[in-house]
């Protein structure tokens, strides 16, 4: 598993990005796969997770009604749907690789982790 994840940048409040991450190596296809950030001075924060054939999701409480997880399997990339984007969903995102193939909201079992991409929203 090789995840790079792609699609941060600035945006306005109120305003949507797309986030990708695509396992280069084709080989996460049967992994739960997640999302992660690291805003600023802050521990890195469970966002949203989707199970191996993406019929399980969950999105952390702050994001819930925002965010959308899914994936695509034969593209071998997850994507993270954001929405109605706040200030303080500033972070760095990461997507992770799990080591089951369960949707999982613990950081402790994702064995596979892409480089991040920031996501920046002004007020």
């Amino acid at each position: 598993v090789q995840l790079q994840a792609s699609g941060g940048g600035l945006v306005q409040a109120g305003g949507s990005l797309r986030l990708s991450c695509a396992d280069s190596r084709r080989t996460s296809s049967n992994n739960g796969m997640g999302w992660f950030r690291q805003a600023p001075g802050k521990e890195r924060e469970f966002v949203a997770t989707i199970s191996w054939n993406g019929d399980n999701t969950y999105v952390a409480d702050s994001v819930t009604g925002r965010f959308t997880i899914s994936r695509d399997r034969v593209k071998n990339t997850v994507y993270l749907q954001m929405n109605s984007l706040k200030p303080e969903d500033t972070a760095v995102y990461y997507c992770a690789a799990g080591r089951r193939s369960g949707a999982s909201r613990v950081m402790r079992e994702y064995a596979y982790w892409g480089r991040g991409t920031l996501v920046t929203v002004s007020s």
